[in-house]
């Protein structure tokens, strides 16, 4: 029988804003350990401590932007826009900009704090 997931789960965020992340499918919500699925809404001026997780993250940006720090530069990822931050890859996220960003994050395998190897 399908699984029907009627409202998200708010869970915790790093950096040194508050980060709204409503997980609909994962670890917390459903208890699904194959993949989590995300809405996150950052306000502009937020950023993260970077990692180096052991899962690949799927991003689609749905409005605003999000910048995404790598060892080689940053990405500016606008609405309607995706990137993929690959295992085990060192990444770090941000949305500078006015407005901030709001986007899904889809992790594979699901999203786990001791799984982000978030820098000290």
């Amino acid at each position: 029988m399908p699984t029907h997931v009627t409202s998200p789960v708010r869970v915790g965020a790093a950096g040194n804003l508050p980060k709204v992340i409503e997980e609909y499918v994962g670890r917390v919500s459903t208890r699904t350990a194959a993949v989590s699925v995300a809405r996150m809404r950052s306000p502009a001026g937020w950023v993260e401590p970077g990692q180096t997780p052991e899962f690949d993250e799927y991003t689609l940006v749905l409005a605003g932007a999000l910048h995404v720090r790598h060892r080689a530069g940053t990405l500016v990822v606008r609405a309607g826009e995706a990137v993929i931050a690959h295992a085990g890859e060192w990444v770090q996220y941000s949305s500078p900009e006015a407005g901030g960003a709001e986007y899904v994050a889809i992790c594979v395998p699901a999203f786990a704090p001791e799984r982000a190897h978030r820098d000290g």
